[in-house]
C-alpha cells in the first residue's frame, strides 16, 4: 500500500470536522453536565438535588463553556493576525471543544478523588487540566499553523487563562466558595511553571523527530504537515515548492493512439508512464483531466505503468507530457488498419490486445485478483518484449488499474506477476487479420456523483472500436482504482448491449484522495447508478461510430521533474524511522513531563 496514499487518508479528519454550531452546542451541553456533576459529587447540604443540577450547570457553563467558546473565536483571530494557516471557525471551535472535554474529565476526576479520600485536590485538578489543554493546543498549533513555537505558545495560553479567569469570576459572583477555595497567585504561578515544563518537553520531542527529515530531505516535518493541511483545507499549492526542491528529473514515455475522421482527429487514447499523484490538486494528481483538456478533441488519458516515484512535482510539469504527445501527433502516419480485440491470459494476468496500424495496445489487468500500480521498469519490459515479439513500431501499455485490494501492493521487478505478464505476451498471435476501423466516442461527467463516490472531474469516457463487425468498448472511469469485483459486475451487466468485448479501466486520478480515505476506489457506493451511466454512454458511443484512420506513437518525455525513486524511498524510510523513534522517545519525554507537573501542582503548594 502506497505511503503517499496513507498520507492522503489523513485528510478525512480535516474534511469531516463538525460545523461550528455543533461544536458550540456541544460545549454548552458538556459544560452544563460537567458543572452539575461537580456539584452533585461535592456534598453541599444547603442545596437540593435540583438546585445542585441547576446551580452546578450554570457554574460549569460559566467557568468552562463560555471561556471555551470565546477561546475558539479568539484562537482563530490570533492565527489570522499572525499570518498562520487560515484556521476556519469550525476548526478552532473543535479544538476548544476537545480541550474543554479534556479539562472537564480531569476536573470531575479531581472532584471524585477529593470526595472519596477527603482531600482538597479540586482546584489543583483544574490547574492540571489547564496545563494539559495548553500542551494539547501548542502541539496542534505548532504542528499545523506555520506560526512557530513562540506564537503557538502565546495562542495556546488563551483558553487556559480564560478558563481560570471565568472560574474566579463565577466562583465569587456565584457564591461557590464552599466548593472552591482559590488562591489566585498560587494558581497562576503553578500554571506558568507547569506550562514551561510542557513547553520544553514538546520542543524537545519535535526537535528529535524533525531532525532526520530536515537532514535527509531539507524540509521540516512540521512544515510538511502544515503545507499538507493548507492544501487540503485551502487548496494552497505551497507544498509543490517543497516537492520541486526535492524533485528528481527523469525521462519516461507516453504512448498515443490517434483516430482521424473526415473532419480531422476524432479521438485520442493516451497512456503516459507518469503517475497521477500524490493527492488532491498537488502535482499531477488531476493529470488525466488537465492533460485531456489540452486537446480540442475527445481524449482518454489512461494509466500507464508508473508508481508514486513518477509523481510530477507540480502542475506545470504536465506541459512536458503535452509537448511529447503533440510531437508524436505531428510525426504520426495514419492508415485504416486494425485488428480485432483479443484477450490472452497466464495465471492471474490478463492482457487485452488490439493492433492499430504499426502499433499495438496492451490492456493489462489482474482482475478479479487485486493489484496496484505496475512499475515503469516492468512496463518497459512488456513494451520491449511485445515490440520484438510482434515486430511493431509502437507498443502502448495500459495498467487498467481496476481491481483494488488493500493487501496487494505494486507490481515490481521480481514479483511473480511480472513473469505472468511476460508469459502472456509470448502467447499473442501477431499475424491477426487487419481491416478497416470505425470509432465512436461519448463522455458523461456523472454530475450527480462526486469524489465521495470515487468519481473525478472527467467522470466517464467510452470509446467503441469496431473492426470486422466486432465492437469493443474501452470504458474509462476517472477514479483511483476500482473496488475488487466491480469490473466483473460491470461486464456482466452490459452483456445485453450491442458490443462483443469490453475492458473497464480507471485513470488512477489522485484528485479523489482528498475525501474518504487514502484510497478511494470507485465501486464502494452507487454501483447501480454507475453501471447505468456506463450502459447509456456505451449506447451513445455506438451511435457515434464512423470510419477513421489510425496512427500510433511512443514518445519520450524528457526532464520530467518527479518525486523520483531516491526521494520517494528516502521520504518513506525517514518517516518510518521517525515513527519508530517516536514510539520510544514520546513516552519517555511526556511521562517525565507529566510526572514533574503532577509533583509541582499537587505536592509543592505555593504559599
Amino acid at each position: 500500500m502506497s505511503s503517499m496514499s496513507n498520507v492522503a487518508g489523513l485528510s478525512k479528519y480535516i474534511r469531516t470536522f463538525p460545523n461550528t454550531t455543533i461544536s458550540v452546542f456541544s460545549m454548552i451541553f458538556i459544560s452544563f453536565i460537567a458543572g452539575s456533576m461537580i456539584f452533585l459529587i461535592n456534598s453541599v447540604e444547603s442545596l437540593t438535588i435540583l438546585e445542585k443540577i441547576l446551580y452546578g450547570g450554570a457554574f460549569g457553563f460559566g467557568a468552562f463553556g463560555i471561556s471555551s467558546i470565546f477561546a475558539g473565536a479568539l484562537i482563530q483571530q490570533f492565527l489570522n493576525t499572525m499570518k498562520g494557516i487560515n484556521l476556519k471557525t469550525k476548526h478552532s471551535m473543535l479544538l476548544s471543544l476537545i480541550s474543554m472535554t479534556i479539562l472537564v474529565i480531569v476536573t470531575i476526576s479531581g472532584a471524585l478523588i477529593s470526595t472519596m479520600f477527603n482531600l482538597d485536590l479540586f482546584v489543583n485538578s483544574i490547574v492540571f487540566g489547564c496545563v494539559l489543554i495548553f500542551a494539547f493546543l501548542i502541539f496542534v498549533l505548532w504542528s499545523t499553523s506555520s506560526i512557530g513555537l513562540i506564537k503557538s505558545a502565546i495562542t495556546s495560553l488563551i483558553q487556559p487563562l480564560l478558563v481560570l479567569a471565568m472560574l474566579i469570576v463565577v466562583t465569587f459572583l456565584g457564591n461557590a466558595e464552599n466548593i472552591i477555595q482559590i488562591g489566585i497567585a498560587s494558581v497562576f504561578i503553578k500554571l506558568i511553571i507547569a506550562n514551561i515544563i510542557f513547553l520544553l518537553a514538546i520542543y524537545s520531542f519535535i526537535k528529535v523527530i524533525e531532525s532526520p527529515l530536515k537532514k535527509n530531505l531539507g524540509v521540516g516535518l512540521l512544515e510538511l504537515i502544515s503545507l499538507l493541511i493548507a492544501h487540503i483545507d485551502e487548496g494552497s499549492r505551497s507544498l509543490e515548492k517543497v516537492f520541486e526542491d526535492m524533485g528528481e528529473p527523469i525521462d519516461t514515455l507516453v504512448g498515443t493512439i490517434s483516430f482521424k475522421g473526415k473532419n480531422g482527429i476524432k479521438s485520442l487514447f493516451i497512456s503516459p508512464c507518469v503517475h497521477p499523484g500524490p493527492l488532491g490538486g498537488i502535482g499531477g494528481s488531476n493529470m488525466p483531466t488537465i492533460l485531456a483538456e489540452r486537446f480540442d478533441n475527445f481524449t482518454m488519458v489512461a494509466h500507464g505503468p508508473s508508481t508514486h516515484d513518477f509523481n510530477p512535482v507540480s502542475i506545470k510539469e504536465i506541459d512536458k507530457i503535452e509537448f511529447a504527445i503533440k510531437k508524436g501527433l505531428n510525426e504520426m502516419n495514419y492508415s485504416p488498419s486494425a485488428s480485432k480485440f483479443v484477450r490472452y491470459s497466464e495465471e492471474n494476468a490478463k492482457v487485452g490486445v488490439q493492433f492499430f496500424n504499426d502499433g499495438i495496445v496492451l490492456l493489462n489487468t489482474f482482475a478479479p485478483n487485486g493489484s496496484d500500480d505496475i512499475e515503469f521498469g516492468v512496463g518497459l519490459s512488456i513494451m520491449t518484449q511485445s515490440r520484438k515479439h510482434c515486430n511493431v513500431k509502437n507498443s502502448i501499455i495500459v495498467d487498467c488499474h481496476n481491481s483494488f485490494n488493500e493487501e496487494k501492493g505494486r507490481v515490481l521487478p521480481g514479483n511473480p506477476e511480472v513473469f505472468q505478464l511476460l508469459d502472456t505476451i509470448d502467447k499473442i498471435e501477431c499475424n491477426a487479420n487487419r481491416s478497416d476501423i470505425k470509432v465512436g466516442c461519448s463522455q458523461d461527467l456523472m454530475e450527480d456523483l462526486d469524489k465521495s463516490n470515487g468519481i473525478g472531474e472527467s467522470g466517464l469516457k467510452v470509446m467503441i472500436i469496431e473492426v470486422q463487425n466486432q465492437k469493443t468498448a474501452y470504458v474509462l472511469l476517472d477514479s483511483n482504482n476500482m473496488e475488487i469485483g466491480f469490473r466483473e459486475e460491470i461486464i456482466k451487466n452490459v452483456s445485453d448491449l450491442d458490443i462483443d468485448e469490453i475492458e473497464v479501466m480507471t485513470t488512477d486520478t489522485h484528485s479523489v484522495n482528498t475525501l474518504s480515505n487514502g484510497y478511494n476506489p470507485v465501486g464502494l457506493s452507487k454501483r447501480k447508478e454507475i453501471i447505468e451511466y456506463i450502459k447509456n454512454t456505451i449506447n451513445k458511443a455506438i451511435e457515434d461510430l464512423e470510419p477513421v484512420e489510425v496512427g500510433t506513437s511512443t514518445n519520450r518525455i524528457k526532464g520530467l521533474n518527479t518525486f523520483g525513486p531516491n526521494n520517494s524511498v528516502e521520504l518513506v524510510s525517514t518517516i518510518s524511522s521517525i515513527v519508530a523513534v517516536s514510539k520510544i522517545v514520546a513516552p519517555i519525554i511526556f511521562i517525565l513531563a507529566i510526572l514533574f507537573v503532577v509533583i509541582w501542582i499537587f505536592y509543592l503548594p505555593i504559599i
